[in-house]
Formats: C-alpha cells, sequence, structure tokens
C-alpha cells in the first residue's frame, strides 16, 4: 500500500480544507454581525469581552488562512487555542456523549495540531513561499 504516500499531499489539502471551511463558518457569524453578542458570552465565561475578538479572528482568519495553506501553522496554532478555550470553558462539563459535548472541538483541535505538526503541504501557498518544500 506505498502507492498512499503519493497521496499525502492531497490528505493534507483536504484536512486544510475541511478544518478552514468549519472555522470560516464558525467565525462569519461573530465578525459580520453577532460580535456584540459573542463578547457578551465570552464575558460570561469568565474571560474578558475583548478576548471575543481574538477568538474571531483565529476562526474566521485562520480558517481563511488554513484554506489557502499560507501561514498554515501559525493559523493552526490559534485554531487549536481555540478549541481548547472552548473544550474548557463551554463543552467539558457536558461530556464526552451528552448534548454539548466535547466531541467536535476536540476533532477541530486534533486536526489543528496535525497541521501544526506536518505543515500545510506541497498544496499551498506556504510551499511556494518555500520554494516548494513540504509548506509551513
Amino acid at each position: 500500500m506505498s502507492f498512499l504516500n503519493r497521496l499525502q499531499p492531497l490528505g493534507l489539502l483536504f484536512l486544510r480544507l475541511a478544518l478552514g471551511a468549519v472555522m470560516i463558518v464558525h467565525g462569519y457569524a461573530k465578525v459580520f454581525g453577532g460580535m456584540h453578542h459573542f463578547a457578551g458570552t465570552v464575558a460570561g465565561l469568565g474571560l474578558p469581552w475583548w478576548l471575543a475578538y481574538f477568538s474571531a479572528a483565529a476562526e474566521f482568519g485562520g480558517g481563511i488562512l488554513v484554506v489557502l495553506g499560507l501561514l498554515t501553522r501559525c493559523a493552526a496554532l490559534a485554531i487549536l487555542i481555540d478549541m481548547l478555550v472552548a473544550i474548557v470553558k463551554v463543552h467539558w462539563k457536558h461530556g464526552f456523549v451528552s448534548e454539548g459535548n466535547y466531541q467536535f472541538p476536540i476533532t477541530l483541535a486534533a486536526v489543528a495540531f496535525a497541521l501544526i505538526i506536518f505543515g500545510a503541504g506541497p498544496i499551498a501557498i506556504d510551499a511556494l513561499r518555500s520554494g516548494g518544500g513540504k509548506g509551513r
């Protein structure tokens, strides 16, 4: 099954597209119309309200960067931190299987972590910027 090794760049592309699309959709509502409400939600979690702006930037802006494969590791790190905060502050109390659980955010965090470790892959702007290497 070594022929599958040749498909690894596509695997990284699909990971980026899936994570980026989900994060863009989650961040879009916050950036375009829901920021005031989201800032209140963040404050209600015991965090400074202004962290809502960092979260929205990580989700919307980070999602765009991940899809493009531009500054992928940095964007994936921001997404990972965003998801870890969401797990700890919102989802953990619901457990792994009940409604509001942390299955989805931990999956997104795992994909972000994989992109931090492996980079964007050769089908990315990062690869073009680094001279066609493995991507950053």
